[in-house]
């Protein structure tokens, strides 16, 4: 079992890494193709649950245990950094839906925690 602090860490790296990545696919399909900008908050959101599923799965393998709770503050300590960048970066304002953000990226962590864990324990 390998240090729980270390093991989020590398869970939220690896979620920034394929969010960075993803953006840049992103990027490049609306540069160089004739898709639509209107078609862009379906890539955000896919490329985010993509990255925060193997976040949580990350974490989750590396601690071995608790996968849901390890997973899911990977997904809760990207949230708070992203909100962070927003709101002090683009003076993006606190509402509700925020809240559900953070739900959503808890419960999508947690999931692959959970499933990360699972897959440890088959090594």
């Amino acid at each position: 079992m390998r240090s729980t602090s270390a093991s989020v860490m590398t869970g939220l790296v690896y979620t920034f890494c394929l969010v960075l990545i993803g953006s840049l696919i992103t990027a490049l399909l609306l540069a160089f193709t004739s898709l639509r900008e209107s078609t862009l908050p379906y890539f955000t959101y896919t490329i985010n649950v993509i990255s925060l599923l193997v976040g949580g799965f990350i974490t989750g393998r590396r601690c071995g245990a608790k996968g849901w709770y390890y997973g899911g503050l990977t997904g809760g300590a990207y949230f708070l950094l992203v909100l962070l960048v927003g709101f002090l970066g683009f003076d993006v304002s606190m509402k509700l839906t925020t809240l559900f953000y953070l739900i959503g990226a808890f419960v999508i962590a947690a999931a692959g925690g959970v499933i990360g864990v699972n897959s440890a324990a088959r090594r």
